[in-house]
């Protein structure tokens, strides 16, 4: 069978593949967006006894006004960087990385510490 695009030029049609990869991912963007701002928030989840130790274990550690809760997945895309899911528990150790940017938060997620986007963590 012949492809829909067969007869294109080989620029032409490596820019119909560019152009409709870039729709794709803008939608999955989009979809990605409206997903997370309508998902019900995690506080609905009850923890697991597993969880609630080490929540436990955090406030012996650094108190309960340090508790924070991640409200949405995160991938640790840098060195330190923590890989956590949405409605974990961290104690606060640090409100700015090294360099003093505040937009990352030096957490200490019961056992593993490291950094995580301080927009994906509300007071718990």
């Amino acid at each position: 069978p012949q492809l829909p695009h067969g007869h294109m030029a080989l620029p032409s049609f490596w820019k119909v593949v560019e152009d409709s990869l870039q729709q794709s991912g803008a939608q999955l963007r989009a979809f990605c967006q409206a997903f997370e701002t309508v998902a019900p928030s995690p506080g609905t989840q009850p923890l697991t006894p597993a969880e609630e130790r080490k929540v436990l274990s955090l406030v012996s550690k650094h108190g309960p006004d340090k508790l924070y809760q991640v409200t949405s997945n995160t991938s640790g895309s840098r060195e330190l960087d923590l890989t956590l899911l949405r409605g974990q528990i961290v104690a606060l150790l640090q409100n700015s990385d090294t360099k003093g940017n505040t937009s990352r938060w030096l957490v200490d997620a019961g056992g593993p510490r490291g950094f995580v986007p301080a927009a994906k963590l509300r007071p718990y």
